[in-house]
């Protein structure tokens, strides 16, 4: 079916969902809170299947044009000891294809050319939507797309589920220089990732009591392993983005509304913010974003077909969705416990 949609948000997910609604015959205009998109830096894991959902969108090509693959990486303690091997090589065994890893300001140019070919899907900057139904005039959907702390999401689906701290303060940046090992690794309370972005840079992310100063996270990690002081000290303070480490709890009864003027669909951070350890927060929302569209391409014309869509998207994504994000927390609790000794001598019981 083909219809008349806003989409609230413009990171990952709304402009994924906008192209998506675009390729499927919808007429979509695109409605962002800031004046500009958000260009910083930090790199994006893109897991196999969500490379398979770009294609489908049409831009795995402009993603694989700047992405670089994740391949031998390891768990390593403060001391440089490797105590377990990522998954990564089963990932690409089993679905033909690595890992991949992009910056960020890459995938939104990605995502913003394909929108760009439609030359008719408007991103109008600086629009704060405050109330939902608001925008229903002319419009068969809404989509929620707008973040953590959507508005969607709360004038929708009330506040009973919104971000909760998880007491961690995380640190990303990029160096200009390459590390001779990628991974993460995991102290007391504390751990350090490294990742490679594109040739002679590297992703860094760090996570330190929410005190801690640019100085002062520099003096955690003075003392472990090469290169991570190295990489520290290569970075400017001046672009490194600090931000407390959030999800969203409770989990959500659904992803959709179809009362009681338009329907909503959330997508990405606003249905399912999760904390970053498992890195799928851009995975997810692309994920989400594919299997709306491709719902709503599917779907027969009229008010029935929308809802109809709507409740297949929430049947195939939010369960889904919602145990990456468990696991992630529980990964996040496992990776920062003081009890390093038990936690260790697990994780090198993980096969290699």
């Amino acid at each position: 079916m083909t219809g008349t949609a806003t989409v609230v948000g413009a990171g990952i997910g709304g402009l994924a969902t906008a192209i998506g609604l675009r390729r499927a015959g919808w007429s979509v205009t695109v409605l962002e809170r800031r004046t500009e998109l958000e260009r910083y830096g930090a790199a994006f894991g893109i897991h196999p299947t969500a490379q398979s959902a770009l294609d489908r969108l049409g831009v795995g090509d402009a993603l694989r044009e700047h992405a670089v693959p994740y391949r031998d990486a390891h768990i390593r303690t403060p001391d440089g000891t490797s105590i377990a091997r990522l998954p990564l090589e089963r990932i690409e065994r089993k679905a033909g294809r690595p890992e991949l890893l992009i910056s960020r300001p890459y995938l939104l140019d990605a995502l913003l050319a394909g929108l760009d070919a439609f030359g008719d899907v408007p991103i109008k900057l600086g629009e704060r939507v405050t109330d939902v139904d608001a925008l229903a005039a002319g419009q068969d959907l809404v989509i929620g797309a707008d973040g953590i702390r959507s508005a969607v999401r709360t004038t929708r689906f009330g506040d009973r589920s919104g971000p909760r701290e998880v007491g961690t303060v995380a640190w990303i940046g990029i160096a200009d220089i390459e590390s001779p090992v990628h991974g993460e690794t995991w102290g007391s309370g504390r751990f350090f990732g490294l990742t490679p972005v594109e040739p002679g840079r590297t992703n860094w992310y760090a996570t330190a009591p929410e005190a801690t100063t640019a100085d002062g996270l520099r003096g955690l990690f003075a003392d472990w392993h090469d290169p991570i002081p190295r990489i520290l000290a290569a970075t400017d303070p001046a672009t490194w983005i600090r931000y407390e480490m959030r999800h969203l709890h409770p989990a959500l009864p659904s992803f959709v509304s179809t009362a009681p003027v338009v329907p909503v669909a959330l997508v990405g951070d606003a249905a399912h913010a999760m904390t970053p350890n498992l890195g799928q927060g851009a995975c997810t929302a692309i994920l989400d974003a594919d299997a709306l569209t491709r719902a709503l391409a599917a779907a027969p014309p009229g008010p029935a077909g929308v809802a109809g869509a709507l409740r297949a998207y929430d049947r195939e994504r939010r369960r889904s969705a919602q145990r990456t994000a468990f696991a992630s927390r529980t990964l996040h609790r496992f990776m920062s416990t003081e009890r390093t000794r038990l936690r260790d001598a697990a994780v090198r019981l993980l096969p290699g």
